[in-house]
């Protein structure tokens, strides 16, 4: 149990450490939290060949209405997005990021996922599909604990 504990305590600073990057990252770019969380969803969408409506963001970031349409509108006033017509439905409007945050996000995120591209090739394909079906279920169980009430909290580990 001490091992499995030791690599879950591991991976804990390693979301701290993300963490901090992240704010250095928004600090330096004049930006909230919230908007690189948004940039990121973005980006994620993106890359997945997926279109996210204003709703569907706010639904990701956990943000009503109002809060969506103030991060839309400062991250548009930034440079950083763009709302578009659906090419599948063009009733719907969707959110774009633009080469200018994705130019930003390249220059200060890239060293780390070219490092952490390079540590993986250190693994053969068994070891990876370990790595990612464990990253994938600690996303899901902390994708879980965000909709559990605060009180439930209490009875899991630190």
């Amino acid at each position: 149990m001490q091992r499995e504990t030791e690599i879950v305590h591991l991976l804990r600073a390693v979301a701290v450490e993300l963490g901090l990057h992240s704010a250095r990252f928004a600090q330096a770019n004049g930006m909230h939290p919230t908007d690189v969380r948004a940039l990121i969803a973005l980006m994620d969408a993106r890359r997945a060949g997926e279109e996210l409506t204003a709703g569907r963001l706010g639904a990701v970031l956990g943000l009503n209405s109002a809060g969506t349409t103030a991060l839309l509108d400062r991250l548009e006033r930034a440079g950083h997005v763009r709302r578009v017509r659906g090419t599948t439905d063009r009733r719907k409007v969707v959110v774009e990021v633009t080469e200018h945050a994705v130019s930003l996000g390249q220059a200060s995120f890239g060293p780390l996922i070219e490092r952490s591209v390079e540590l993986l090739r250190g693994y053969d394909d068994h070891q990876r599909a370990a790595i990612r079906d464990f990253l994938d279920g600690v996303r899901q169980a902390a994708a879980e604990g965000a909709h559990t009430p605060p009180g439930d909290a209490s009875q899991r580990e630190p």
